[in-house]
This record gives C-alpha cells, sequence and structure tokens, in this order.
C-alpha cells in the first residue's frame, strides 16, 4: 500500500471564542491540561495560563492577542488558537477566521447569549466554519439548561443539537450527562434538525422511523457538522472539567482535519505579526497547500478587494510599469518576496524549530521584512486569496489624538506606533502634517488603556490622549464626473465618473475604456490613488459604497531624443496619473455630493423593572432610539439604537440609574445620516479640492 506523506488529514486549526469572561482562556486550560500538554492549570485570575503570556494580559486577566499552542488528540494534531473575547479586540477575531478548520464558541450558562456571541456565531455561520457550542459555568450559581437551549435556538442558531443533560446545575457537583442513543427525546431532536437539510434522511423518517438507526443519525451529523449545517452542544466547566473529555471527543468526530497537498504550489495566510527579541519580525501563516522550507525565496502581498491577490496600496508604481529588477514576482500586483530565514512549528504544546512548514500547519515564519497581517504567500497566492477571509467585522468607530507627554518623544512614538500598527492593522495611524500630529483608531476605551500602557511598558514612551471622536463616513448622494487632459505639469489624461451603490458594497473601479489603451501600471496607478484618495471625501472622512468609472484615458507614449536618452518632459509616467488622478476624482465627487453617515450601536440593557423610566429618559436624551422592551419577572429588557459617540456616556450613568444592577451590552450595527450639520474631519493630504494650493505643491515637488 502506498503512503503519502501528507500532514493534512490530522491537523486541525481549532479557534476558541466567546463573549468576554464567558471561561474561553480557562477552556483552553482545560483542554491543555486534558491532554498533558501542561501538568497544572493556569488561572485567568493569578495571570498564570499558558495562552496570556503578555503581561497586560496577565494583570487585566483578559485576552488581548490571539495565540496559538498544539496538543496531540489521538493521531491528530490540534493547533489551538485562543482569541480575545472582548469587544474591543474583535480585530484579533477577525484575522483568525480565514484560517480555521473548526471552533468552539463558548458560551456562559449563566449569562447566556451576549451580544458578542451572536456576532461571532452570525460571522461563523457566514463563514461556514464548522462550530461546535459549549455551555460553559454550569457549576456556577444561576446556571441554566432548558431555558438557555431555548435561547440559543432564538438567538443563535435553530440548529443547535444538546448532547447531554446536566445534573445538579448551579452546584460544584454539576455534572454533564451525554444523552443515550435509547433516549427519544435525544433522537428525536436529532432527526429533526438532520431531516431539515437532508431529504434523503426525510424520506427514510417517513417511510419508516422505527428502522433509521442512531448508528445513521450519527454518521449524518458528522457530515452536516463539517458543513456547519449542525451545531453539537455540550455543556460542562472549565473549572472543575465537567463535560469536558465528551467536548474533546466531539471535537475528534466532527470537526473536519485540515485539507490540503503538501506537494502542491504553495499557498497561505499571514494571520499575524509580531516582533521577537531582536526586533525581528515573526509571521504567523497557515498553510493551505504546498510547503515551505528554510532558504526558500517565498513571494507574498495583498488582497485586494476583488478578492485577487497583489493589490496594496502601494502596489503599480514602478514608474516603466516593468518588473522589479531581480525578482521573480508579477509586475504591477504590489507581491513582494524574501527569503525564509527560520520556522517555527507548534506541536505538543510548543513551538519547535522545523526545517519545513506543510499544508495544513502553522508555522511562524522569519525573515519576510515586509510581510503584513493579511498577506496571502507563495506560487498559489491567487486561489489562497479566495480561502482568506476578508473583512468580517465593522471597523473600528472612534478616534482620538495620541499625545507625547514629553515633546521629544514625538520620533520615539511615531516608531511605537508603526510597530503596533504591524500587529494591528485596524488601529490605523493617521498622520496629520499641517498640525503635526498623530491618531489611532479604535473599538472602545479598554482598547485606549492597552495602547497607552503598551507604549509605556513596551517601549517606554508615556502617552496622554485627546477627548474620543466618532468615526464617520461619507457615501455619494448622487452621480458626479470630472475631466482633465494633458493639465500642466500632468501628462496624461484621465475621466472619472462616480455613482452612488449599495449599502455595504464599498467601493468599486471599472473601466469604460479598453484596457490595451495604455500600459496596465497606468490604469493600476489610477485604480490605487483612486481607493487612497477616497480615504477623505468632501467632510474628510472615508467615502464607501460608491462605484467609480474610468471613462477616459490617454498617455504621451515612451519618447527620446536622436541619441535615444529617455526625456521624461515628453513621456508619461505612473507619477502623472497619481498625481492628477486626486484631482479628476475629487471634482467628480463634488458634482455627486455626498451625505456624512454616523455609527450607531445596537444595544441592550436589562435592569430592575423600577428603573426602566430614568433608563429609557438617559438612552433618548443622548440620542438612542428604543425599539422594543419586555418584562423578565422583577427585570425589565429594553433593547434598541444609539449613535457610538454615546456608549460610553451611557455606560457611565447605568450603575447610578439601576442601583448598579443593570446588564449593559452593544455592538457596532449600521450607519445613520448624521442629524443636523455634518461634521468635519480635519484633511491630512495636499488639498485637492483646493485646485490651485494641490497644484503649486505638485509643480514644486516636480521642480
Amino acid at each position: 500500500m502506498h503512503f503519502t506523506h501528507s500532514s493534512t488529514p490530522h491537523t486541525l486549526n481549532l479557534g476558541i471564542l466567546a463573549h468576554v469572561d464567558a471561561g474561553k482562556t480557562s477552556l483552553t486550560e482545560r483542554l491543555l491540561h486534558s491532554a498533558g500538554v501542561i501538568d497544572e492549570i493556569g488561572s485567568v485570575d493569578d495571570g498564570s495560563t499558558r495562552t496570556d503570556s503578555l503581561a497586560l494580559e496577565r494583570q487585566r486577566g483578559i485576552t488581548i492577542k490571539s495565540a496559538v499552542v498544539s496538543f496531540a488528540l489521538d493521531d491528530m494534531t490540534v493547533n489551538l488558537i485562543d482569541t480575545p473575547g472582548h469587544p474591543d479586540f474583535i480585530a484579533e477575531v477577525e484575522r483568525v477566521l480565514g484560517v480555521l478548520d473548526g471552533a468552539v464558541l463558548v458560551v456562559s450558562a449563566v449569562e447566556g447569549v451576549q451580544a458578542q456571541t451572536r456576532v461571532l456565531m452570525r460571522t461563523l455561520r457566514r463563514l461556514r466554519i464548522p462550530t461546535l457550542l459549549f455551555v460553559n459555568k454550569i457549576d456556577r450559581r444561576g446556571a441554566r439548561y432548558g431555558t438557555l437551549l431555548d435561547e440559543i435556538a432564538r438567538k443563535l442558531t435553530p440548529a443547535a443539537v444538546p448532547m447531554g443533560g446536566v445534573t445538579a446545575p448551579g452546584t460544584r457537583g454539576a455534572a454533564a450527562v451525554p444523552h443515550a442513543a435509547a433516549d427519544p427525546v435525544f433522537t428525536a431532536r436529532l432527526t429533526e434538525v438532520l431531516a431539515d437539510r437532508d431529504d434523503e434522511l426525510l424520506a427514510a423518517y417517513v417511510e419508516d422511523a422505527a428502522a433509521l438507526s442512531y448508528e445513521r443519525l450519527r454518521a449524518a451529523l458528522a457530515v452536516q457538522s463539517a458543513r456547519a449545517q449542525a451545531h453539537p452542544v455540550y455543556f460542562g466547566s472549565a473549572i472543575t472539567g465537567a463535560g469536558v473529555p465528551q467536548l474533546i471527543a466531539g471535537i475528534r468526530e466532527f470537526l473536519p482535519g485540515a485539507e490540503g497537498d503538501p506537494d502542491g504550489p504553495v499557498g497561505g495566510t499571514v494571520f499575524k505579526v509580531e516582533r521577537g527579541p531582536a526586533g525581528e519580525k515573526i509571521a504567523y501563516a497557515r498553510l493551505f497547500s504546498g510547503s515551505v522550507a528554510v532558504r526558500d525565496v517565498l513571494p507574498f502581498g495583498p488582497v485586494g478587494e476583488d478578492g485577487r491577490a497583489g493589490t496594496h496600496e502601494d502596489a503599480g508604481t514602478h514608474e516603466d510599469a516593468g518588473m522589479p529588477e531581480g525578482t521573480g514576482v508579477p509586475e504591477g500586483t504590489g507581491m513582494r518576496e524574501d527569503k525564509v530565514t527560520g520556522i517555527d512549528v507548534f506541536a505538543d504544546g510548543t513551538r519547535e524549530r522545523r526545517d519545513v512548514v506543510r499544508a495544513g500547519q502553522i508555522g511562524a515564519l522569519r525573515g519576510l521584512d515586509d510581510v503584513r497581517i493579511g498577506d496571502v504567500i507563495g506560487e498559489a497566492a491567487g486561489r489562497t486569496a479566495a480561502r482568506a477571509a476578508g473583512p468580517q467585522f465593522a471597523p473600528p468607530t472612534l478616534e482620538t489624538v495620541v499625545v507625547p507627554r514629553s515633546p521629544a518623544d514625538k520620533g520615539a512614538l511615531h516608531l511605537a506606533l508603526t510597530q503596533l500598527a504591524e500587529q494591528d492593522p485596524l488601529i490605523g495611524l493617521r498622520q496629520d502634517d499641517v498640525r503635526d500630529e498623530v491618531s489611532v483608531s479604535l473599538y472602545g476605551e479598554v482598547q485606549k488603556e492597552v495602547v497607552q500602557a503598551t507604549l509605556a511598558e513596551e517601549f517606554g514612551v508615556a502617552v496622554t490622549f485627546r477627548e474620543t471622536t466618532t468615526i464617520c463616513v461619507e457615501r455619494p448622494r448622487g452621480t458626479g464626473s470630472g475631466y482633465e487632459k494633458d493639465l500642466e505639469p500632468f501628462l496624461g489624461t484621465v475621466g472619472l465618473r462616480v455613482d452612488p451603490a449599495p449599502l455595504g458594497s464599498g467601493v468599486q473601479f471599472r473601466l469604460e475604456v479598453e484596457l490595451g489603451s495604455m500600459p496596465y501600471a497606468f490604469f493600476k496607478a489610477v485604480e490605487d490613488t483612486v481607493r487612497e484618495t477616497l480615504a477623505q471625501g468632501l467632510h474628510g472622512w472615508q467615502v464607501t459604497d460608491c462605484t467609480v468609472t474610468m471613462t477616459h484615458s490617454g498617455y504621451w507614449p515612451r519618447q527620446s531624443h536622436s541619441h535615444a536618452v529617455f526625456d521624461k518632459s515628453m513621456s508619461s509616467t505612473a507619477r502623472d496619473f497619481r498625481q492628477l488622478t486626486p484631482l479628476v476624482l475629487m471634482s467628480a465627487l463634488s458634482e455627486a455630493g455626498t451625505t456624512v453617515y454616523e455609527p450607531m450601536h445596537r444595544f441592550s440593557v436589562e435592569a430592575p423593572a423600577d428603573t426602566f423610566s430614568p433608563v429609557m429618559s438617559a438612552v433618548v436624551r443622548l440620542g438612542g432610539v428604543p425599539r422594543g422592551q419586555e418584562l423578565r419577572g422583577a427585570d425589565c429588557l429594553l433593547e434598541g439604537d444609539i449613535p457610538a459617540a454615546r456608549v460610553h456616556a451611557l455606560e457611565q450613568q447605568l450603575p447610578g440609574l439601576t442601583r448598579g444592577e443593570g446588564l449593559w451590552e452593544s455592538a457596532f450595527d449600521h450607519h445613520r445620516p448624521v442629524r443636523g450639520p455634518a461634521p468635519r474631519r480635519p484633511r491630512t493630504d495636499h488639498d485637492p479640492l483646493n485646485r490651485k494650493e494641490y497644484l503649486l505643491r505638485v509643480a514644486r515637488r516636480v521642480r
């Protein structure tokens, strides 16, 4: 019999996800202990867990950065990725999603389905990531079973299949009891869920329900779980270990292993970047196909909005539209390459230095100095781009200016923030050269505190922050066009039209001219510059949900004097199109007009019924819109929408309004048009809206 050396059937890249404080990291510790990787279970409160290795994580008792650790499960290696639960660090979760083969979503038996739980499950289902649910904390006072299952079916998925019951919930002796094959209630629920998505199973059940064997139902559950159509639910306690053996068995039975050919072309994605002790970059990459060895020269690059590899904003900037000398990467794609100088592979709870990382595995790669989070790697990068998850969650909605306590630290602050942006691109550094200030984008106040502490402890830079402001977006109101031909000092013709596009569609770039009418690098320069320019619209905010169409194009072919020396003054270059495009685009956008939209959070607040009136008044006073209310015994649940800018203020008022008993949850939901005067964001570029000033600056730069 012929055996291949493929590792893919024996590797599972497993994500552990949850709302903050549901017990996700404690479950990770329990799984590692059960697998024999650690001898003693660490404590989140004591800061002794394996995956919360940062000093800040240990101090605060929360996960801030995703962490990878592995353990053996029979003949399978499980790469377990612990992710943050706090919504301020949702970007870390987003980067992990594209590398997962399966997930365990942790739900608290006491708090139940929370705001972040719903966001995570909705995303897991949309990406069709096979997911098991683990209801934790059955030993805690107030733990629920039946009502919580109803809540899961109502709020998360109707395809949830409870795999066992609970005895003595809410006590230290709480135990998880697996359902038996002979349990008619269990088999009825199993049949109901499975038959809804399996016509053959439904027909067999209708023909003779008694003849439908438990083995067939179990096999069908495995198939549907692997397709993310059904979701087995386990109950237990990470602290006592109750129910964890059943969960481990479920991971082995219901979550599929990694797929991929280790002998095929290399393709993978980078989901995390950190700095080593000597300041070198370390890229955490999941390989979907092929193998990477030390000393391999590895191409890597970004994923564009069209799903193709190689479309970062700095792509296609070579003046002569040629291929970078000495490289094998395609021209104008933004792909780069570097030599791999070291590889670590995760195995048996440790990082092991290896010569090669293969398909299905996660490797920590050294030597890729220019690599970025989200890059796809290898010759099969184009196909890998389709596997890599693009943006799944809303971008940050808050912004603040970072100010060094000592003016002498301005340079060090910029360097430190640049390195932090390597690890978390969504903090969105925004340099204002006019005011000599730098801003960062944030999800919330906790993230701001973490950034401040990180700058102080890791970089020695003490900072303060200006008042946090809301990040708005602009959308075109109508259609507008712009056109320029050979506008001094530019040699080139650009015509653009801006049209509104459906909500959530982002920015689309299209051509109404022949692709062969000028060199590809010039088209690429226009497209990249369009996307860069739309970062600041008429009011200074990011412009989104629009289609930009190139309606006219023209260039001056490469020309030279009789002695064959290239003359820039007689020939178009990519620079001409990069500098002309902002003028044309902003002219079109001015004609179209834009509306400013502010971010809105969907909220729910549960509080004593007698405090309902002051809570409602506070919500309305802060611009909130109530959507519904429900009495729950002595408590009242209020749901609605509220401007993101007012969330923090309401959170601060809530304890006083509810005698400290109010439970608040909120998450970004949508944007709405700003009521009243549209807020302006100070521009940080050479404002193309100010035509005269822009042309003067460009002319000085060209000379």
